[in-house]
């Protein structure tokens, strides 16, 4: 089901190719933050939906929730041919999955402020990819259309500084599951995840800005 962290079958062409990477967590070798990998259990799962440029991106955030919270399914994203083992998984009834995207006003009646406590399993489905990748997987993937959807509020300002974004408010992956953890009133997990893409950003900026020193090309 899940090849995120797979060593990649195909080259990396972006700026920064050249760099050699952990094959799991893909950072720079010398930045390699594996052995701060740990996972606990949450009360919710992440489902993450993952566009296939994603999967090898060593800016990817979604591997984080996946290297930290237990449970964490990966799922490729098809707009016509979803993986069976993911229609499987929204069919079962022990889980209340929940789609995850900002309010709007054409799908107003799907939105939920939160999961409702009636005994199943929260399941958070992430769409990971970027902004307009995103908007195209949610707009245009039949298999989610009847599904609830949530935008976990929250005044978190993005400190991901690896990608840009123009809306301050927008969240990386990990920053989106972390603030769903805190709305499920899970802070242990929560700061597990948040501690882990710290450390992440870190160690990743920091080896950008020592590359810019030294005059290479890195990955944008």
């Amino acid at each position: 089901m899940s090849k995120i962290n797979e060593p990649a079958r195909r080259p990396y062409l972006a700026r920064g190719a050249g760099v050699k990477r952990c094959e799991t967590c893909r950072l720079a070798v010398e930045s390699c933050i594996c052995a701060h990998q740990s996972k606990v259990t949450a009360n919710c799962e992440f489902w993450l939906l993952m566009h296939h440029n994603e999967f090898y991106k060593p800016t990817n955030t979604g591997k984080l929730i996946a290297d930290s919270i237990s449970a964490t399914r990966v799922f490729e994203w098809s707009r016509t041919e979803p993986p069976q083992a993911l229609l499987d998984a929204l069919n079962d009834p022990a889980y209340f999955p929940c789609l995850v995207f900002p309010e709007g006003d054409d799908y107003q009646e799907r939105m939920v402020e939160r999961a409702p406590a009636d005994g199943r399993i929260p399941a958070f489905i992430i769409l990971d990819g970027t902004w307009r990748q995103a908007r195209r997987m949610f707009r245009h993937s039949r298999y989610l259309q009847h599904l609830p959807v949530i935008e976990p509020k929250s005044d978190r300002v993005s400190s991901y500084t690896l990608r840009r974004s123009k809306v301050a408010h927008h969240l990386c992956t990990a920053e989106v599951a972390i603030a769903l953890l805190e709305l499920q009133q899970d802070e242990v997990a929560a700061s597990h995840l948040e501690g882990y893409f710290e450390r992440f950003n870190r160690e990743y900026f920091a080896t950008r800005r020592k590359w810019d020193r030294e005059g290479d090309k890195v990955e944008a």
